[in-house]
């Protein structure tokens, strides 16, 4: 087995294939890292809906929590066929690749929306209640006492979850997108070795993922190093009556 590998390695890395490997790791990447993007923007938005010191609200709280828990219930492989036939039904002409986009997104920000509201309650009841006394708005105290103190929190989940995207979006290529996980098919079609054309990609995730793993452990290191030098402001109820 390992003889034929060798002897078919030379006509399966050639320029062509590779190039075709390139472009589906980019869309890879793109609808990867684009689709998480979007996804934590809404999920810092849908997090703040969940905060009673922002929004007083129950609605949006509900609504809020009702989008959080939906779609990180569903599996991602059903989402996307959601997303797919939602998308036919509402006859949108729509890329492949608008369809995968929005399918990470909504997923994302279910999980995003979680991970922010979990580090945002990781900091003490009363910063929160020690910022209103000083008469500091409810913005101003979550963008300039709450968050300096939670995304020490929010930080390392939040890697994770953009790893665990990137390889979950393998489901991508059930619609026909051309990512990874569908270029190694469409090699394997053609007559290449399976352990060949999927080995290459598996290669190729691990990079991706352990790459993006490495920089977010990083940031994390620099965020947690930055703190202990320069402790993020802390209020007591005390100290705002001072």
């Amino acid at each position: 087995m390992l003889a034929q590998l060798l002897e078919e390695a030379p006509r399966f890395y050639t320029y062509w294939n590779l190039l075709f490997l390139g472009q589906a790791a980019l869309n890879t990447l793109l609808v990867s890292f684009a689709g998480c993007g979007i996804g934590y923007a809404a999920g810092f938005v849908l997090a703040l809906l969940r905060q009673r010191h922002v929004v007083t609200w129950r609605l949006p709280r509900w609504l809020s929590l009702l989008w959080t828990e939906w779609f990180r219930r569903i599996p991602f492989l059903v989402l996307l066929m959601c997303v797919f036939f939602g998308f036919q039904m509402a006859g949108a002409d729509s890329s492949l690749f608008t369809v995968a986009l929005v399918a990470v997104a909504l997923r994302m920000s279910a999980l995003a929306a979680e991970n922010i509201r979990a580090g945002l309650e990781s900091v003490p009841e009363r910063q929160w209640e020690a910022a209103l006394t000083m008469n500091m708005g409810a913005l101003s105290t979550l963008f300039r006492v709450v968050l300096p103190q939670a995304w020490r929190v929010i930080l390392p989940p939040s890697t994770i979850h953009a790893v665990s995207m990137v390889k979950e979006t393998a489901l991508v290529s059930q619609i026909g997108f051309l990512e990874l996980t569908f270029a190694a098919r469409m090699l394997n079609q053609r007559g290449f070795s399976a352990f060949l054309c999927y080995g290459t990609i598996l290669v190729i995730y691990f990079v991706i993922s352990y790459s993006f793993s490495r920089i977010g452990k990083r940031a994390e290191r620099k965020l947690v190093h930055e703190a202990r030098r320069r402790p993020a402001p802390e209020l007591t109820v005390q100290g705002a009556a001072a």
